[in-house]
């Protein structure tokens, strides 16, 4: 019988609520268990080598490995960054250990084959991100850019993602490896996992087209009128959903709140009212 091989995990979590890690512990298939046990693909796994909130240490020996990993496998490991970056004041912020997050983020990305960018705060700033933005948060990709680091990243963005986002995008990088540039949208987001606006999926699209809108929440109908973001939001909600499959916003009458695009969340408030003309126009300015 040919042994199962693993791929370690650092999980490194910066500025955030922790959302994503709550999220990814619901995972239904595979469960959490499954995904921190067996095998993801034929063959390979997932070793999480350290994850602040699952993991057994604490304190001084969380850290070890924490650190011990980066030298011992150098490479080979991917780095899996949950939140923000705080970088004001010499990263003073955020600190894990006695040091900043800012630079525990850069040396172990350092060492990383990549960078997975989990959550809208990880991938773009998200609500840490928000003005005025004090702590000088900053997603993944743009930190990187700042500190001149070249390792690849891949965004997982959502506030938070659904844990299936990164299930398929840990699949991905381990049967095929890194993703090649037609592989992910202008935003860094693998197309096979996030290509396709709300609004073309949404169960309420025939309101839309035959302009029956909702004016109060409750009501049948299109919730544009009421703040919905669906129109410039990329992402599978509508055929993934939450909690298994038992419901997303728009299912419980919620607006799209477009949680996963770079603008969230300065760029899609207030969510309550519709875009403007010139609002929306500013948002399809990627290739629709």
């Amino acid at each position: 019988m040919t042994k199962s091989r693993t791929r370690s995990v650092i999980w490194f979590q910066g500025a955030g609520c922790t959302g994503c890690s709550i999220s990814l512990m619901n995972s239904e298939y595979p469960d959490i268990q499954n995904l921190l046990l067996d095998e993801l693909v034929p063959g390979t796994g997932l070793a999480f080598r350290f994850h602040a909130t699952l993991m057994g240490p604490t304190g001084r020996p969380a850290l070890e490995v924490l650190e011990r990993i980066p030298e011992a496998q150098a490479g080979e490991y991917f780095l899996v960054v949950e939140g923000a970056i705080p970088t004001a004041e010499d990263g003073r912020f955020g600190m894990v250990g006695e040091v900043p997050m800012a630079e525990r983020v850069r040396a172990l990305a350092q060492k990383a084959v990549a960078v997975v960018a989990l959550g809208t705060c990880a991938a773009y700033g998200g609500i840490p991100a928000g003005t005025p933005n004090p702590s000088g948060c900053l997603g993944t990709g743009a930190f990187f850019r700042k500190e001149g680091i070249e390792v690849p990243v891949v965004n997982v963005p959502g506030c938070p993602p659904h844990p299936r986002w990164f299930v398929e995008t840990m699949v991905h990088l381990l049967l095929f490896g890194l993703p090649r540039p037609e592989e992910l949208d202008e935003v860094g987001r693998l197309k096979s996992v996030y290509q396709g606006l709300i609004h073309e999926n949404c169960p309420r699209r025939a309101d839309f087209d035959v302009g029956r809108f909702a004016s109060a929440f409750g009501q049948p109908g299109c919730l544009y009128e009421l703040g919905c973001k669906g129109p410039y939001t990329d992402s599978h909600c509508p055929f993934q959903r939450w909690n298994g499959g038992v419901n997303w916003c728009i299912g419980a009458g919620h607006p799209c709140i477009g949680c996963c695009e770079p603008e969230f969340p300065d760029g899609m408030s207030p969510f309550y009212r519709k875009f403007t003309a010139e609002e929306a126009k500013a948002s399809y300015r990627r290739n629709r």
